[in-house]
């Protein structure tokens, strides 16, 4: 019986890694059962014995993305070093022109929950995970005194708005701003939230 149940596990786990590439090539719209069954050569039976519609495939896509960036951030501040750096070491992953998630991905979904509940409830809890992952690592920096924040929650928020906003800028409009020049106000941005000088937290990775 544990094998039966870890090879359905793991079966899972490989139709919701192929139904994110199929999501991230082709867009929420359309992509089909069809189209994840023909990426792993199986049939479309079985991607419906697994996740019954295709609306419920792509929930648990976005879940299982989700889980996966959330897993990463997790690690990152769990690191046993400063809060700044934990700090700044998320953000810079976390940026669009860093090594976080695929940003197609997350803009498909952010406009794809515009119109299916499920989904939106996925890309909400993702934010909502990540903001206060982020508020409490500042607020940790705060207490150890190793930087100024009035408002973490706030700070959380405002960095969110400005990564997310960038990463549709990047992925939507190629060109319309240089990763060189997004990475500068990304700095800039946290910085000024934290109350120091930009070459802080270039000492602060070394």
């Amino acid at each position: 019986m544990t094998r039966v149940r870890l090879s359905v596990a793991e079966r899972r786990e490989e139709l919701l890694r192929a139904a994110v590439e199929q999501i991230e090539a082709r867009g929420v719209a359309a992509v089909r059962i069809a189209d994840v069954a023909s990426a792993l050569g199986v049939s479309n039976a079985l991607v419906l014995y697994h996740f019954a519609t295709k609306e419920k495939l792509v929930a648990a896509a976005f879940t299982h993305a989700a889980e996966g960036d959330l897993g990463r951030l997790g690690r990152i501040l769990g690191r046993r070093t400063t809060a700044l750096r934990r700090l700044r070491a998320a953000v810079r992953w976390y940026a669009p022109t860093g090594q976080a998630k695929g940003w197609r991905l997350w803009i498909e979904g952010w406009a794809a929950s515009l119109r299916e509940p499920a989904l939106q409830e996925v890309t909400r809890d993702l934010d909502r995970r990540w903001k206060a992952a982020i508020t409490e690592v500042i607020a940790e920096g705060v207490a150890a005194g190793e930087f100024h924040c009035p408002d973490p929650t706030g700070t959380a928020l405002r960095l969110t708005a400005l990564l997310d906003g960038l990463a549709v800028q990047l992925t939507s409009y190629p060109g319309a701003v240089s990763r060189a020049r997004a990475q500068e106000w990304v700095d800039e941005t946290l910085a000024r939230e934290l109350g120091l000088e930009r070459e802080a937290l270039t000492a602060s990775a070394r």
